[in-house]
C-alpha cells in the first residue's frame, strides 16, 4: 500500500511536468501520512507544508511543526485569522457553517497561489472514509490535483501512520477539521470512525451490514446526498 502510493504520488508529478508538491499541515493524522509520502515520492526538497491557521487551537500548530521536523520539509507559516475576520465583517449575516466553511476555502486559494509560484501540485488529505459521506468542504479542502489516500478509509490511515513512524501523539489525538473550538469529526457527523468505515466496508464490498439500520441508513443517506461532491460542475448538455 505505502509504495504503490509513493510510486502513484510520482507517475501523477511526472505527467503533470510539476517540480514537487504543497499541501497544508493541520496537525491530524490525514495530512501527515500525506506529506509523508510526499517526501518519500519526490524528496524533503521538493515538498512545501503550510501552516495555516485561523483562529486554529494551538495545539494543532505545534503538532504540525513536530511533524514537519520529523520529516525535514521545507515550511511557511500564513495565519489567515485576520483576512478571515476582514471578509466576515463585510459578507451578509449567514449560518455558522457557511462562516466555517470560508476557512478551509482560505486555505485552498492559499494553497494554489503556492502551487503556481512553485509549479507544484496541491495534495489533498481526504480519506474514503470522508470522501464517501462529503466530509469535506467543496472547493475548499475538496478542491485538490491529487488525494493520495483518497482510497483509504479512516482505520487503513491509521496503519500507515503507524507504519511511518508518525508521531503518536497526532495519531490519537480526536480528529478535527478545525472549523471551530471543541469542533471534531465524529461529533460533527454524529458516528465514530470505526462505525463508519464498517459500514462503507461492508456496502462496497457488497457485504451484509452487521451496524445498526439506523447506522447504515444515516450514512446512506450522507453518501447520497454528498454525491454532487464528489463529481464537477455539471454542463448542460444542447
Amino acid at each position: 500500500m505505502r509504495s504503490k502510493i509513493v510510486n502513484w504520488i510520482k507517475k501523477e508529478i511526472k505527467a503533470s511536468g510539476a517540480k514537487g508538491i504543497v499541501l497544508g499541515l493541520s496537525g491530524g493524522i490525514d495530512s501527515s501520512v500525506v506529506a509523508a509520502l510526499s517526501k518519500e515520492a519526490v524528496g524533503k526538497n521538493n515538498v512545501l507544508g503550510l501552516f495555516l491557521p485561523c483562529h486554529s487551537q494551538p495545539q494543532d500548530l505545534a503538532d504540525a511543526k513536530l511533524l514537519a521536523k520529523n520529516l525535514g520539509i521545507q515550511t511557511k507559516l500564513l495565519d489567515l485569522s485576520n483576512i478571515f475576520d476582514s471578509l466576515t465583517k463585510i459578507l451578509p449575516e449567514a449560518s455558522p457553517m457557511a462562516r466555517a466553511n470560508l476557512k478551509p476555502r482560505l486555505r485552498m486559494l492559499t494553497l494554489y497561489y503556492f502551487a503556481n509560484k512553485y509549479n507544484y501540485l496541491v495534495a489533498g488529505t481526504g480519506n474514503k472514509s470522508e470522501l464517501s459521506v462529503g466530509y469535506f468542504t467543496k472547493h475548499g479542502d475538496g478542491a485538490t490535483d491529487i488525494l493520495p489516500i483518497g482510497c483509504l478509509l479512516k482505520r487503513q490511515v491509521v496503519a500507515l501512520a503507524k507504519e511511518l513512524k508518525i508521531p503518536e501523539q497526532i495519531i490519537t489525538k480526536p480528529p478535527t477539521a478545525g472549523l471551530w473550538p471543541g469542533q471534531t469529526d465524529e461529533k460533527e457527523m454524529g458516528i465514530t470512525y470505526l462505525e463508519l468505515d464498517d459500514i462503507l466496508d461492508c456496502m462496497y464490498k457488497n457485504r451484509k451490514q452487521s451496524a445498526s439500520k439506523i447506522k447504515v441508513s444515516k450514512v446512506v443517506k450522507m453518501h447520497k446526498l454528498s454525491e454532487h461532491k464528489r463529481q464537477g460542475p455539471k454542463i448542460c448538455l444542447i
